[in-house]
């Protein structure tokens, strides 16, 4: 827990206390009290962390929460939006890429290292294809 909340108070200090306070309609002061770690009498509330993490864009709170709990954290490139009728097909294309490759993988009764890693190299442009996909349901 103490690493997190530095994490926190290390986000305000280096952003510049001053500025986030202001868009987070605090004073400069009552948001240093907040997020001191050592100051027992003054909390966070889960609005206040959400507006620190909005305001800093400092990741490292969240990284340090994720590996407390044993998870990495990792940013997300989202895939642009594409027409409903073009993003399925594209999708049921990649679907069917995967199944041939392990069609082809499994035709001797053994996948090999090599047969492996193009297996992986197909789901994941299915993962990417499924992301675009996702998008395009967001914005239809």
């Amino acid at each position: 827990m103490e690493d997190f909340l530095r994490a926190i108070h290390n986000a305000v200090k280096d952003a510049g206390a001053s500025n986030i306070a202001e868009k987070m309609g605090l004073s400069h002061v009552s948001l240093l009290q907040r997020a001191n770690p050592d100051n027992d009498a003054h909390k966070l509330t889960v609005n206040h962390l959400h507006q620190i993490l909005q305001f800093t864009e400092d990741m490292r709170i969240l990284e340090v929460l994720a590996n407390r709990f044993g998870f990495d954290l990792v940013a997300k490139e989202r895939p642009e939006a594409t027409g409903m009728d073009r993003a399925m097909l594209s999708f049921s294309k990649e679907m069917a890429e995967v199944t041939l490759e392990v069609h082809k993988a499994m035709a001797d009764g053994r996948i090999c290292q090599i047969e492996k890693q193009a297996i992986r190299r197909e789901i994941a442009e299915a993962r990417v294809s499924l992301d675009q996909l996702e998008e395009s349901v967001k914005v239809a």
